[in-house]
């Protein structure tokens, strides 16, 4: 059994009343069950919260006067181990639940339509299923270099295709594209997890639909998916901010920490007698 504490800190200088929309909590998603979680604004105000029922997406809205503003938010996980992804079929476009249909589309940051021709090219003769995205995974892995702080947000898969170099986001933008040029649908997942390469930052993975189900994958191979708590869910980076203002702020600061710890069921067991 996996347990992770989170600890974000965001702060923010503001010209002038802003509104903000946060997206920095875990989501409600059967991956992981909160165990604890705090939320802290300084100074003081009024908050709105709301959730996303299809995708467990979890949000806070407020209002933010001029000077400073931080937000911490702290949380601890109880983490649910992955099951393996072996043999698992791609499934027929005629037979994709409705619910699903929306990720294969391209998006903003996904142009699996543009990239569809070098998709095929490169992948549309290998083994399909579970293959064929490990395939794609692999090419990423020799073909883009991770560069931390390379790109602004705001880069596209076709750029990362072109530029061969990104974070996180860019390779997991790059591999939902790839998997939509090739019928399968995919859908970019962000959260927290223990990371390899400093500095610690928001991660970005993605999930494939196979055989009736949604499997995860890393690209980068820099984080151990299994560990990952869960924020946000959606077609690209657009659906997954950790934060959207509505006015004249800069961002000072972003500080993450992730303490990943192996508890076994015996100790759990103890713990929960002794409480």
């Amino acid at each position: 059994m996996q347990i992770t504490t989170v600890d974000s800190l965001l702060e923010y200088e503001i010209a002038q009343t802003a509104h903000f929309i946060f997206h920095i909590e875990a989501a409600f998603h059967e991956g992981h069950r909160v165990l604890e979680e705090r939320l802290t604004i300084t100074p003081s105000m009024k908050v709105r919260h709301f959730s996303d029922d299809r995708s467990g997406n979890r949000f806070v809205r407020l209002d933010a006067p001029r000077g400073i503003l931080s937000i911490n938010y702290h949380a601890k996980v109880e983490i649910n181990p992955l099951p393996e992804q072996l043999n698992l079929p791609e499934c027929p476009v005629s037979n994709l639940p409705d619910e699903v249909l929306r990720y294969l589309m391209p998006s903003r940051y996904c142009e699996s339509d543009s990239l569809s021709r070098a998709a095929q090219q490169m992948f549309g003769q290998l083994p399909t299923g579970v293959q064929r995205v490990t395939a794609i995974n692999d090419w990423m892995q020799t073909a883009i270099e991770y560069l931390p702080g390379y790109n602004d947000g705001h880069t596209s898969a076709q750029e990362v295709f072109v530029q061969r170099a990104g974070v996180s986001r860019d390779f997991a933008h790059l591999g939902i594209a790839l998997c939509r040029a090739l019928n399968i649908p995919a859908r970019l997942v962000v959260g927290y997890v223990k990371f390899a390469a400093p500095p610690q930052d928001f991660h970005a993975v993605y999930e494939a639909w196979l055989d009736q189900q949604w499997v995860v994958f890393d690209p980068t191979q820099k984080a151990s998916i299994d560990k990952l708590v869960r924020v946000g869910t959606g077609r690209d980076t657009k659906d997954v901010a950790f934060a959207t203002a509505f006015g004249n702020v800069q961002l000072l600061q972003k500080t993450l920490r992730i303490d990943e710890a192996e508890q076994s069921l015996n100790t759990i067991g103890q713990t929960d007698a002794a409480s």
